[in-house]
């Protein structure tokens, strides 16, 4: 059972931001030290993009591995109460992601996910991106 009313609850979850997250901010500060210049506000691309790098045809998705199902990850936990609504909910975004890469694709885009977990480990990170965003062949 949660030990939060529904108020406090709802309260709690519209406090949850979509845009200009921590890991957000860091893959753009990344990004940007790389010598990378990018656009936030694409909205005409399928899933609309965290992060677009039209120069290189490259849409970068920063997504919470909560909300957007990371495989084998500690923070993608489903929650003991209401388990059907949120497998459901959940199963939803990981089959809309998996519609708007596909669409990406079709369009001739690159598409590189960033997982909120991968952002601890910058140099790692920093050496994926340079290989997703510098390899001609990885469309």
């Amino acid at each position: 059972m949660d030990r939060l009313t529904a108020e406090h609850r709802s309260w709690n979850m519209s406090r949850i931001k979509c845009r200009d997250t921590g890991p957000e901010r860091q893959v753009r500060s990344l990004l940007h030290r790389l010598g990378f210049r990018f656009t936030l506000t694409c909205r005409d691309l399928p899933g609309r993009p965290d992060i677009v790098l039209p120069r290189h045809r490259a849409a970068i998705f920063v997504h919470g591995c909560f909300w957007h199902r990371h495989e084998h990850c500690r923070n993608s936990v489903l929650p003991k109460t209401r388990p059907e609504f949120w497998l459901s909910k959940l199963n939803g975004n990981v089959e809309r992601d998996a519609r708007n890469a596909v669409a990406l694709k079709r369009l001739g885009w690159k598409v590189i996910v960033v997982w909120e977990c991968e952002v601890e480990n910058e140099p790692k990170l920093l050496r994926r991106l340079l290989s997703k965003l510098t390899d001609s062949r990885n469309v």
